[in-house]
């Protein structure tokens, strides 16, 4: 098996290209999108990005066939393929030699949360951490080094650690009568209350 290092080349390449287009102002925010449709009988989860596709399910005690992984375990996917790409980058820009990079991210979901004796237990996915194996000459302080700005730059990474304000709307289709215009959640729910 070969080792990363060859890629690191064309990795730092391709990151001081990038740089330099920031540098001179060529470079502008991207507008990142992704759709998400329930499939008809199974219940399955179709996430499309750009031209791939994924698919999220559940196990069978959740009324899922297993066909795929659940939102929670991708949220942890995501963060670990995260983490280890900004490994690569900032391997390749600090010039850190890696035979081998693995992370490894685990977490916790416990059914159990907000039922008697778990009120207090959070319902998402919780207690995460992340261990990452590195097989490099490197020394100690370097590895130390490519640790730290990994931590500092990674964007899912301090997408989780950081708090975030979401948006939400929701859109009503109703086949026999038409669309209802798009509402903010909040307004919704205050819409709803008003009315009752």
């Amino acid at each position: 098996m070969s080792d990363l290092n060859a890629y690191l080349e064309q990795k730092r390449k391709a990151f001081h290209t990038r740089q330099e287009r920031i540098e001179s102002g060529q470079a502008d925010a991207v507008q990142l999108k992704a759709s998400v449709s329930a499939e008809g009988r199974s219940g399955v989860r179709l996430l499309r990005i750009r031209d791939h596709r994924v698919i999220s399910d559940s196990p069978a005690d959740f009324a899922g066939y297993d066909l795929g992984p659940s939102s929670p375990e991708l949220q942890l996917g995501v963060l670990g393929t995260c983490v280890t790409h900004i490994f690569l980058i900032q391997a390749a820009d600090q010039q850190v030699p890696l035979n081998n990079l693995r992370v490894d991210v685990q977490g916790t979901l416990d059914p159990r949360a907000g039922k008697p004796g778990h009120e207090h237990t959070p319902f998402w996915p919780h207690d995460i951490a992340y261990t990452v194996h590195i097989d490099s000459p490197a020394s100690a302080a370097q590895i130390q080094q490519l640790f730290e700005s990994v931590e500092a730059v990674c964007p899912i990474l301090n997408l989780l650690k950081n708090p975030q304000t979401i948006r939400a709307q929701w859109v009503h289709i109703n086949t026999l009568d038409g669309v209802t215009p798009a509402r903010p959640a909040a307004q919704a729910v205050n819409d709803d209350r008003a009315a009752a």
